[in-house]
């Protein structure tokens, strides 16, 4: 019997709860595949991002002291290498 999708057709809005979850492999010169409706650690430190509406050409947003098992909403496109010290990163959209 196929999984029955209650909401399945109706408009997931930013308060919605995330429909899905990735890992994120910090890179300098690549932005996600997903745009993040919120990011998480497992180990705390920096992240350094381009957030949906920062220009290019700006230096990374360094988002400060993340810790593990919070869900931090942040529309972000790109997430550096170069940083980011906080580990095992994970997107939700």
């Amino acid at each position: 019997m196929p999984i029955i999708d209650e909401v399945e057709g109706q408009f997931a809005g930013l308060e919605s709860p995330i429909e899905r979850v990735f890992d994120i492999t910090p890179n300098d010169d690549a932005d996600l595949e997903y745009m993040t409706r919120i990011i998480t650690v497992g180990g705390a430190g920096n992240v350094a991002v381009h957030m949906k509406k920062d220009d290019p050409a700006d230096p990374p947003t360094i988002l400060k002291n993340l810790q593990p098992g919070q869900d931090y909403p942040r529309r972000v496109r790109r997430v550096f290498a170069t940083g980011t010290t906080a580990t095992d990163i994970q997107g939700g959209s």
